[in-house]
């Protein structure tokens, strides 16, 4: 796996995201149910963002998690039309992994990862690693969004170039 996670530009849509609604890096770490110090990390890129809480901003604000990924510029809110869904996730997995015609040993070799790390994932058991989801959509042109279950499409989208 290319060391894409260093280049995830997350942190600036994260803080304009917080500037916008004129909220608090506090009054954020809240609504995420952890402290200040955590989240000020999350929006200064010291530590990667854990999906779980990329869902929450996602589903809060009723934004993209392309956008939050740095995918995409679009603050468009009627791209998000349902709430993530661990079932829909791992079928999404799936249905990519198959239209790749990829195994779960090659998904998990591309991500450097175990099979039984991708296993888990099409067993609906977690959602995938922040780190793994970026470097799939990136790789793929795969929309998080769609992966994710927060939109029935687009399945595949233009990533912006950094």
């Amino acid at each position: 796996m290319i060391d894409l996670v260093k280049y995830m530009n997350y942190e600036s849509n994260l803080k304009k995201l917080r500037e916008i609604n004129n909220l608090t890096q506090e009054e954020l770490a809240e609504i995420l149910n952890i402290n200040r110090t955590t989240y000020n990390h999350y929006e200064n890129n010291y530590v990667t963002i854990p999906i779980k809480h990329l869902i929450k901003i996602s589903e809060y604000f009723k934004i993209s998690i392309n956008y939050l990924l740095g995918f995409t510029n679009d603050l468009d809110k009627s791209t998000i039309t349902n709430k993530t869904n661990l079932n829909i996730f791992k079928e999404r997995l799936k249905e990519f992994r198959k239209t790749e015609n990829l195994k779960q040993e090659n998904l998990a070799q591309i991500l450097n990862t175990t099979q039984g790390v991708i296993a888990n994932y099409e067993r609906g058991r977690n959602y995938i690693a922040t780190p793994f989801l970026f470097d799939l959509c990136k790789k793929y042109n795969y929309s998080a969004d769609y992966l994710l279950g927060l939109t029935d499409k687009p399945k595949y989208i233009k990533i912006k170039e950094n």
